[in-house]
């Protein structure tokens, strides 16, 4: 579900082990706990590795206000960003092999479905039924995506520098409460705009008889990743909405942020 990578605007302590680029720091699997952070190699590579993704996602967001205020609307932004969209989101999945190796303490299952569920509606879903790439919907979850990706790798790379300005934190564990809610609307709709489209052309479907005798339904499989957003959307938003209590109620961590 690609809304759980958007919930990603909620994870991570702004402890150092968890400035990184992985989605859900250990705090939140399992209550609070200290980890040993990143030797000094690692921990360069992963300042490097979020400050461009910081720069990319900036570049997304620069890309949709230049478009607008050359449009003088919003309608068919996607184009304008869609190459970097693309690109920096994939990039994504190497947060999966950061927690493969050990160098940042997430879960390498949890991390891997949200990354690859926000690969899956970019490139399954967006880049494969072109006739949703106009629908608003698109553009409601790349604002949202945007926003998110911004603050959260800033979130990371100040962290690792052990700088964490306390008003990038709020906004981390504040944010969310719209851009969540918004990302998750924005998939949702966009994956039900390309419903038609799917069934038409029988996208990525196969049907029997075929020599390995398999048959799969993609607008079935469409159709069951929507339902469960109904489980896990409301589970997720609550644990953020705990998250940033607990986090933000600490005025004495305020200053050692700042």
């Amino acid at each position: 579900m690609a809304a759980a990578a958007v919930a990603s605007g909620s994870s991570a302590t702004g402890t150092k082990g968890n400035g990184s680029g992985g989605r859900v720091g250990p705090s939140e699997a399992g209550g609070p706990r200290k980890k040993k952070g990143p030797g000094p190699l690692a921990t360069a590579y992963l300042v490097i590795y979020n400050v461009v993704m910081t720069a990319g996602w900036l570049v997304i967001a620069v890309g949709l206000v230049r478009a607008y205020l050359a449009k003088g609307s919003y309608h068919n932004l996607y184009y304008s960003i869609e190459k970097p969209l693309k690109f920096f989101q994939t990039g994504a999945l190497l947060e999966i092999l950061h927690c493969a190796i050990g160098i940042v303490p997430s879960s390498v299952v949890l991390t891997s479905f949200q990354v690859m569920s926000r690969v899956f509606l970019i490139w399954a879903v967006t880049h494969s039924v072109k006739e949703v790439q106009n629908e608003d919907s698109v553009l409601l979850f790349v604002i949202a995506w945007t926003i998110t990706e911004i603050i959260r790798y800033s979130f990371y790379t100040f962290s690792l520098l052990n700088h964490l300005p306390y008003i990038i934190k709020w906004a981390r564990y504040t944010l969310f409460i719209v851009l969540y809610p918004m990302g998750v609307s924005g998939e949702l709709l966009t994956i039900y705009a390309a419903l038609p489209f799917v069934r038409q052309a029988s996208l990525y479907s196969i049907s029997l008889p075929n020599k390995y005798n398999f048959s799969f339904d993609y607008y079935a499989f469409l159709i069951l990743i929507m339902i469960s957003y109904i489980p896990l959307f409301p589970q997720l938003y609550l644990h953020m909405i705990h998250q940033r209590r607990k986090v933000l109620s600490h005025p004495e961590e305020h200053k050692k942020c700042e």
